[in-house]
């Protein structure tokens, strides 16, 4: 599998002239707040109409028609005045920059020795996407020609330029790292009233504001070059040839390098999607390791859009309620794989420094590329959520102008009308299905495992834990699958996030070294986290899919399942608080 041919393509190169003028919009200081205005908040439905095991009633959708959301997005949220009923739900608005906070060294008490609070500047506008005359074009990394690459490297050198002749402009390069800095590491409040602090990632914002995030980056850079049609290049680490870093970051002299990587991983190592600090993985197995990963998290246990997007989250909502699939798994893998071999993983491998790392706006372009391909693999099925709490969140950012912008998540549901499409490659994952080591297992009947129900939660994942997981139904039909998947729930899961943690999920596992079945039926997905700067404790769930899975293993008509939770990473650090079998529509 690891001689899968490179498959090559011609790269095209478009061009395009894009015009905004976006509405001009008010702005308040934290000296001078708006006016109160309250709304009484209704509640009128589900996300998506999906239900799952936290679906609070009517779902915690409520009538915005007349609610306006001005005021820097943070005081329109503040404002509203929900009821008792968990029902209702405020979307995540844009922060007020004036309260960026440098956060708190848990372990001292004393304030972080990192600032990442971008630049405060005066106005904010609504951000209106531009005509689409010409697409930017993404190549992918490892096929990229020499004249993109001159090119690429020109204007990443213009944008660290300008951190040494502007340091506050913020489409200098330290400016526009800060940007990721502060909405990933606890930096910003929730809303004016709440001491809940805002993390667009493990959640349903992990995907879009993403996508906003790299949008203005590369906007940014073409405008530092003189051209509207630059588009950045994406790693496609999913597919074989181009598992290695690509080589233009892998060049001393080059400005997309990087010293504080783990100088073990340049080329011609292997990315290894299931990572986990110390190599677990045989050389040999990397490859179909990582397309058996990619069938799962693209395929397998993503029939319903939160195990794909993550979970619902809204203001009141504790960080980090769910990630989805690819954030959990090769997303965060990766991070760590490129980050600097020590604790912290600075720069790729911890949230405050990635973005000073040129290969990550690449690697998150790649994960922006699975996106589309995702909704392209759905069909007819719903591609987002149709939730207003996602579609009318809001975020700020910096445009190739200077501006503070305001965008919203329902304008980010389509790459091509942002302007901007990729090269095409092969997705060998999407057939990998994998097959089992063992079929009709005994493993749970034979097992003296307790059960899940009994008193043995919380646990921590010191070593291995193994439990008997009861079905609540069996031998479905169908139409039954078809109707309502079939999720295994591990919730309660209790981590430090100053801290790179991994955990691997295997069921009906007979083998005595489960790495070794990362690429078999059995193994039914990972949970892992990329470490913090701002650290705290938080709880967090995935859900993984069991309907085909069980199908592979020929144990449908079993009445339980074993699932065994094998730490790869910091389990000391892990705590478990509950599994059992919920049934998704």
């Amino acid at each position: 599998m690891a001689s899968l041919p490179l498959s090559c393509y011609t790269t095209t190169q478009f061009s395009s002239s894009i015009s905004t003028q976006p509405p001009p919009r008010q702005r308040f200081s934290a000296q001078t707040p708006p006016p109160t205005r309250r709304f009484q908040v209704r509640s009128t439905g589900g996300p998506n109409n999906e239900k799952g095991e936290n679906s609070p009633p009517n779902g915690g959708k409520f009538d915005r028609r007349n609610l306006l959301m001005g005021m820097g997005g943070l005081y329109s949220a503040a404002n509203l005045v929900p009821t008792d009923s968990p029902a209702s739900a405020t979307p995540i608005s844009s922060p007020d920059l004036s309260k960026c906070s440098r956060g708190t060294d848990l372990s001292t008490q004393q304030p972080l020795d990192v600032n990442c609070c971008p630049p405060v500047v005066d106005g904010i506008t609504n951000y209106k996407l531009p005509p689409v005359t010409k697409m930017r074009f993404r190549p992918a990394a490892h096929l990229a020609g020499k004249e993109y690459i001159a090119k690429y490297e020109k204007a990443v050198a213009a944008m660290k330029a300008l951190d040494k002749t502007d340091p506050t402009d913020p489409r200098g390069y330290s400016q526009q790292a800060n940007v990721h800095c502060a909405y990933c590491n606890l930096t910003y409040e929730q809303s004016e009233d709440s001491d809940t602090k805002l993390q667009i990632h493990n959640s349903w914002h992990f995907y879009p504001w993403h996508r906003w995030y790299l949008y203005f980056y590369e906007r940014i850079l073409g405008s530092l070059i003189d051209d509207p049609t630059f588009g950045l290049p994406f790693w496609n680490w999913d597919n074989p040839p181009g598992m290695v870093m690509p080589d233009m970051f892998a060049v001393t002299t080059s400005p997309l390098y990087d010293a504080r990587r783990n100088l073990e991983h340049l080329p011609p190592a292997a990315a290894d999607l299931n990572f986990a600090s110390k190599p677990t993985t045989d050389p040999s197995k990397i490859v179909t390791n990582n397309l058996t990963t990619m069938y799962g998290e693209m395929v397998r246990n993503v029939s319903k859009l939160e195990d794909f997007y993550g979970a619902k989250y809204v203001v009141g909502t504790a960080p980090d309620p769910g990630p989805g699939t690819v954030e959990r798994g090769s997303h965060t893998a990766l991070h760590v794989w490129v980050g600097e071999n020590t604790p912290t993983g600075e720069d790729m491998g911890n949230f405050y420094s990635a973005g000073r790392e040129s290969l990550f706006y690449s690697h998150h372009a790649n994960i922006d590329r699975l996106w589309s391909t995702w909704q392209g693999l759905r069909g007819k099925k719903p591609k987002g959520f149709k939730d207003k709490d996602w579609l009318d969140a809001t975020y700020l950012f910096y445009d190739e102008n200077k501006n503070l912008v305001q965008v919203n998540v329902k304008d980010a549901l389509d790459n091509e009308k942002m302007g901007y499409t990729y090269q095409k490659v092969d997705n060998p994952w999407v057939n990998y299905r994998p097959k089992p080591k063992v079929k009709k297992s005994k493993a749970a009947k034979n097992s003296k495992a307790p059960t899940a129900t009994d008193t043995i939660f919380p646990v921590k994942l010191d070593k291995v834990v193994k439990v008997l997981v009861d079905r609540p139904r069996k031998s479905r039909s169908k139409k039954d699958k078809e109707d309502e998947e079939e999720l295994l729930v591990i919730e309660g899961i209790e981590v430090d996030n100053s801290k790179f943690v991994r955990f691997e999920v295997f069921i009906n596992d007979e083998d005595d070294k489960p790495e070794d079945l990362r690429d078999k039926a059995e193994f039914a997905g990972a949970y892992s986290q990329v470490p913090h700067k701002n650290s705290t404790r938080t709880k967090s769930k995935i859900r993984l899919g069991l309907t085909e899975l069980l199908e592979d293993l020929d144990v449908d008509d079993d009445d339980q399942i074993l699932v065994a939770l094998v730490p790869k990473a910091g389990g000391e650090d892990i705590t478990i608080g509950g599994i059992k079998i919920i049934y998704a529509s």
